[in-house]
């Protein structure tokens, strides 16, 4: 992680030139057993952009809430670096089902309620099979399936390929249907 403090740094600083309000966006966000944590990531959206439209929904690589910097560091998945923070206090992994909202949470049924036994990740069997462009249900089938699978040849090649798809384009921005997001939620990804 001290390898990457200048990446830190730069990052930090192109967030706080670009646009006003703080350099992380703090989010609650569950964990494992259900557990509630707060989550961090580096701010890629105006300040306030909550309030700004359409809500939590992003709207596209387009949307005039996130700012040349967010898009950037959204592209190259730099505006997670900041879980690792989450990883150290020893709230997250680096893989497993990426942390979820406490509403989406109160929701659950039984089976869906199985992607909270394990850590949630930074990056996961879901997002190597779609990202963002998958709907909910099947983020929720591949997450199971990674909970009855998991091993740590699963998750080595999780990381391998989470590398290939962070030079795709494809997957990171996602249709209005594919969520259910409210507005006071903030920043989704």
């Amino acid at each position: 992680m001290t390898a990457s403090l200048p990446l830190w740094l730069a990052t930090a600083i192109l967030v706080k030139v670009e646009s006003k309000g703080p350099v992380f966006f703090v989010q609650k966000r569950v964990g494992k057993d259900g557990k509630p944590f707060s989550a961090y990531k580096f701010r890629t959206m105006v300040q306030g952009a909550a309030d700004k439209g359409a809500g939590l929904f992003i709207e596209g690589q387009d949307d005039p809430r996130i700012t040349r910097a967010g898009r950037f560091l959204r592209r190259w998945s730099l505006d997670e670096l900041p879980q690792f923070i989450n990883i150290l206090r020893g709230e997250m992994s680096v893989v497993g089902p990426r942390p979820t909202l406490l509403y989406q949470v109160e929701q659950y049924d039984q089976f869906q309620r199985r992607r909270l036994e394990v850590k949630p990740g930074i990056t996961g069997w879901a997002q190597i099979h779609g990202r963002n462009v998958l709907s909910w249900p099947e983020r929720i089938e591949y997450d199971v399936w990674y909970v009855d699978n998991w091993n740590i040849a699963l998750d080595v090649e999780i990381i391998l390929r989470t590398f290939r798809v962070l030079f795709q384009r494809e997957g990171l921005y996602a249709g209005k249907e594919k969520f259910l997001i409210r507005p006071q939620d903030e920043e989704p990804r």
